[in-house]
């Protein structure tokens, strides 16, 4: 079938798998063209399938050789129906890793329960024994709560007062302003439990429970903090509640690793065009500003400069990994630089429907958006037949 990007608000319903394929080795090409990584051997990533999960996967196998086991929860094709992109980017990673020699196998379900906990305990003990590295990138706008059985939904909303600020629709280019009500106390809690600490903790609390982590395995989750501009509605709203909890619990897993010298990170990351950062509010219009600044200055980085950056310059580079005061990692350095923050401060007042054109890279926002379904890239004929029924090798 011919396959064509089609669009609902802020979500593509389509991915293309031989454009979702090439991400998938353009990402390879850029991890071994900065050379190997003495990092870890067996990896297991819970949500691998897309952005910083993906990214990490890819890392940890082309950069360290590693042994991964991907969790994720994403939609098959089926006749006449593409996958959703996170399908076809697990298969290519598989079928690349294959012929590379390295063990790749992926688990497609609900990481959040149960019965997926168990499943991913069961392949460790069968395949790899122990796990040296756990990476938690989970990005899911609900929770069915493995003990109670509850359906929590987190919700993206102020504290304490209205939010009125710009935002963009990155499809249109037009620039106008948002209104968000403020949270009760119900949408925080369930922004809590859905986005928050617990079932990274549960995931540890799992394979410890087995024996399934090595002497001194790292475990890291994803964070972000973000700018002054977006804090009312990210870092002091709702989902920042949900960051503080996630952030807590590094030091709460920590403290449970210590017999094995484990440790438990956050990772603060770079803003980036993601499905998920798409749909938030004032985000879209932020990071076309920052996309201009930051390639205008030379370091603007996608999702896989960002962890190759954190494994090679963090993780595994021989000294001791830096932290801030709060013990998080912060690899949204270059981003948080004051120069690049002061200059987006000014931007900001000046964007306009008709302005953002010059002053943001509302093109490259597009192109990074078409990307993530497979879309966009160079040297795919797209007006081509394309067989949508690629399969992940590992899951039959």
């Amino acid at each position: 079938m011919i396959i064509e990007p089609r669009m609902r608000g802020f979500i593509c319903l389509t991915a293309h798998p031989k454009g979702c394929e090439q991400n998938v080795k353009n990402q390879i090409e850029y991890v071994k063209s900065n050379g190997k990584i003495n990092g870890p051997k067996r990896v297991l990533v819970i949500g691998a399938s897309t952005g910083f999960g993906l990214a990490s996967r890819i890392t940890a196998a082309f950069g360290s050789d590693a042994s991964t086991i991907g969790v994720f929860f994403e939609k098959p094709p089926s006749e006449g129906k593409t996958a959703s992109p996170g399908w076809y980017n697990s298969a290519a990673f598989e079928i690349e890793a294959g012929k590379a020699g390295l063990y790749a196998k992926s688990i497609n379900g609900d990481a959040f329960s149960n019965e997926v906990k168990q499943q991913t305990i069961d392949m460790i003990k069968s395949d790899l024994g122990q796990i040296d590295l756990i990476i938690y990138s989970l990005a899911s706008p609900v929770r069915q709560h493995p003990v109670s059985g509850v359906l929590h939904r987190s919700t993206l909303k102020p504290i304490g007062s209205t939010f009125s600020n710009k935002t963009v629709d990155f499809h249109t280019g037009n620039v106008s302003q948002v209104t968000i009500e403020p949270a009760v106390q119900e949408d925080i809690d369930n922004t809590v439990v859905v986005m928050g600490g617990e079932d990274w903790s549960m995931w540890i609390d799992a394979l410890k429970a087995e024996d399934l982590l090595a002497e001194g395995a790292t475990t890291i989750a994803y964070s972000y903090i973000g700018p002054e501009v977006t804090e009312a509605v990210y870092r002091k709203g709702t989902i920042g509640r949900a960051k503080d909890h996630l952030e807590a619990t590094a030091f709460e897993i920590t403290e449970k690793l210590k017999d094995i010298n484990g440790k438990g990170y956050v990772s603060v990351n770079k803003a980036l065009v993601t499905q998920a950062s798409s749909a938030i509010p004032v985000i879209p219009l932020y990071i076309s500003l920052l996309y201009k600044i930051m390639k205008a200055e030379g370091i603007h980085e996608g999702c896989i400069e960002q962890i190759q950056r954190l494994f090679a310059e963090r993780l595994y580079s021989g000294n001791p990994i830096p932290t801030d005061e709060q013990g998080r990692i912060r690899i949204d350095d270059l981003e948080m630089r004051t120069d690049v923050q002061s200059t987006i401060g000014q931007l900001w007042g000046e964007s306009t429907t008709e302005s953002l054109v010059q002053l943001g890279d509302l093109a490259g926002y597009k192109q990074d958006f078409l990307n993530l379904f497979g879309f966009g890239f160079d040297g795919i004929d797209y007006q081509a037949d394309a067989n949508e029924m690629v399969m992940v090798p590992s899951i039959k």
